[in-house]
Order: structure tokens, then sequence, then C-alpha cells
């Protein structure tokens, strides 16, 4: 089975996280891993809510959307932090051997991917599918990696989703959210 693996905070998941799902499955994959991301070295962890509450939160967002072929995993949960993606998808290639998975990630983190952890391993046995994301021109995406990786990059022609949980929760600081429902 291709399974897409995306991970993130989803601190909250919002609409955009969707957009992406179905871009991935409207791609091809048979499948897509959201892994909750226990601690993300990049991100401060005073700025979220427990990765537990997080993936529960998740949780009761996918459950509005049962058409989806889509799996929340909790694999980072039981990791030692900080969430390296090398770790975590040598994690879920070792736990399910049969499947194939590649790592999906928004074209704006394309400029700092090359600081991550084995990003050039990430590259070379897994892949990556890159959703567009922000101002970011996705012709341009390939031109960051070197050019024997370039043929492991998947662009996705994907509808763009500008909005961030970053916004969300700043929004709902001022004003009450209303719950996550399907369209």
């Amino acid at each position: 089975m291709r399974v897409a693996v995306y991970p993130g905070t989803f601190n909250p998941m919002h609409h955009g996280h969707l957009a992406v799902v179905r871009g991935l499955l409207d791609a091809g994959f048979d499948c897509v891993y959201l892994v909750v991301s226990a601690q993300n070295p990049f991100k401060d962890p005073a700025s979220a809510l427990s990765a537990r509450e997080r993936f529960e939160a998740a949780e009761e967002v996918l459950a509005h959307f049962p058409e989806l072929s889509v799996k929340l995993d909790d694999i980072e949960l039981g990791m030692e932090p900080p969430s390296y993606t090398i770790r975590t998808l040598d994690a879920l290639a070792a736990r399910e051997p049969d499947n194939s998975f590649t790592l999906a990630m928004g074209a704006d983190n394309m400029d700092g991917f090359m600081r991550w952890r084995e990003w050039e391993r990430i590259l070379a046995d897994y892949g990556i599918a890159v959703y567009p994301r922000g101002d970011v021109d996705m012709a341009a995406v390939l031109q960051t990696f070197p050019e024997a990786l370039r043929g492991r990059v998947m662009l996705l022609d994907a509808p763009r989703v500008d909005i961030s949980s970053t916004e969300i929760r700043a929004a709902k600081s001022r004003y009450e959210i209303p719950a996550l429902r399907p369209e």
C-alpha cells in the first residue's frame, strides 16, 4: 500500500489539513497517516497543547470524515522527543514492511528542509510529496534539491489553502471559533 505520512502538531486541526489529505488521496496514495508530533524540534513546546490532547482533538475531527482513507497514528507519542521525521519514517517502515511510505510536507517548509536530520536519506529512502503552501513557487522547489534526488520529489497539483493553526489560535483568543464540522 502507498502511504503518505503527514506529520504535524495539528494545534488545532483545520480545513487546510483536510484539504491536504484529499490532495494526497487524489494524487494516488492509498491512505494518509496523520502523525501527531510529540515535539517538533523547531517549535516551542510551550506553544502547543500536550501531544495527547492534540491527538484526541484530531481524532474528534476525523470522526466527522469517515469517507477519507486517513489513519490518525500515535507512533510518535511513544517515542523519545524531539520528533525527528527520519526516526518516525523508519519506525513506520519497521512496523509495516509491506507498505511504501512517502513524507508529505508543505512547500513553505522547503527552505528549511536541508536542516532536518538525515534529510538526504528521507529523500532517498522515502521520497516526499510537496503540497502548495504560501506563495512558494512549486517549480522552484525542485531546484533546492541535489539533481540526483529530484526524482524523489513529487509536486502535488492540489488546491492552495492558506490557513494556519497559528492564525486560528490567534483568532480564537479574540473570538470564539465554532467547532470544525463536515462541509
